[in-house]
């Protein structure tokens, strides 16, 4: 099945590259593919309106799960260039990367200080790296360079904007670590259904439990939710918290059996992990996303 999965791609990509090839003459702005629109937002900041920017995924849509469409192969085979999140966050997608030759492909976590990265195994390390700001704004400086050597018409422009999108970033991670002051290090626990926010809990003082590992691919059993309900239970952890990418059943299970329990916690709100929120909202930006999370996890940890 691998095989003639890998075959029918290969075709695709084959059959778009040559209809692309009469297509209609794009614009002098770079056309820009970044795979989740939290990397699509790291690019924006850079570029601003003198490139097209098109994620491929959007709000609420789960990295770990998602599957190549035929119209995302066309999208990738006329870009100028591809920007992604690297560490095998978009793994189901590195295939396609390999097909397209002779393509401009940046993975932000190429910008990461290696000693930075949480290490999973021997092999793998956790790209969630989002969630520490600083290490977010290393990503950004990289990608900055990158996009700088390639448009260099541009080029101050995008330093410019990567100069007062670094302040932001500053502030922002300021900002974080003050909201946390204010909670008594006891109380600092933040429970979700996945291990999406171990560079946050690392980052700023929390200690991170979940359900799941690393990927929502991940399995979990019976075990799993004993464990974490006993933690929560014997701790008396008040609040645990959904995310916008996943089924919140999973962590509603968790609820009802603590209740069962005699220990009353409930959903302290719902966090955006592995994907920003819509275009129009106050999560729909990095510092917007970040800033939600870190004042719903604050207040209802307290």
């Amino acid at each position: 099945m691998r095989t003639k999965a890998f075959l029918f791609l290969t075709f695709l990509l084959f059959n778009t590259v040559s209809c692309n090839q009469n297509a209609k003459e794009k614009s002098n702005r770079l056309y820009i593919i970044a795979t989740t629109n939290i990397v699509a937002d790291a690019v924006k900041q850079i570029v601003g309106e003198r490139a097209e920017v098109i994620s491929l995924m959007g709000a609420g849509v789960d990295p770990h799960l998602y599957k190549v469409s035929q119209g995302d192969i066309q999208k990738l085979s006329e870009a100028d260039i591809i920007v992604s999140n690297g560490l095998h966050l978009e793994g189901r997608m590195n295939e396609v990367f390999d097909r397209l030759q002779n393509k401009t492909i940046i993975k932000l976590s190429d910008g990461a200080e290696p000693d930075k990265l949480l290490q999973i195994n021997q092999q793998n390390y956790d790209p969630h790296f989002w969630f520490d700001v600083m290490i977010w704004k290393s990503a950004i400086i990289y990608l900055s360079k990158q996009l700088m050597s390639i448009d260099t018409a541009n080029a101050e422009f995008y330093q410019n904007n990567t100069k007062q999108y670094i302040t932001k970033l500053d502030i922002l991670h300021h900002w974080i670590n003050e909201q946390y002051s204010k909670v008594v290090p006891q109380k600092r626990i933040l429970i979700t259904a996945h291990d999406a926010f171990s560079y946050y809990g690392k980052a700023y003082q929390l200690e991170v439990l979940s359900l799941q590992g690393i990927s929502t691919l991940s399995d979990f059993g019976l075990n799993d939710i004993d464990r974490l309900t006993h933690t929560i239970t014997s701790r008396k952890v008040k609040s645990i918290f959904v995310e916008t990418s996943i089924s919140s059943k999973t962590i509603e299970s968790i609820v009802e059996n603590c209740n069962r329990k005699n220990h009353l916690v409930s959903i302290g709100g719902s966090l955006y992990s592995d994907a920003l929120g819509t275009s129009d909202s106050e999560t729909g930006t990095y510092i917007g996303m970040l800033k939600y999370n870190t004042q719903t996890i604050a207040q209802a940890i307290k």
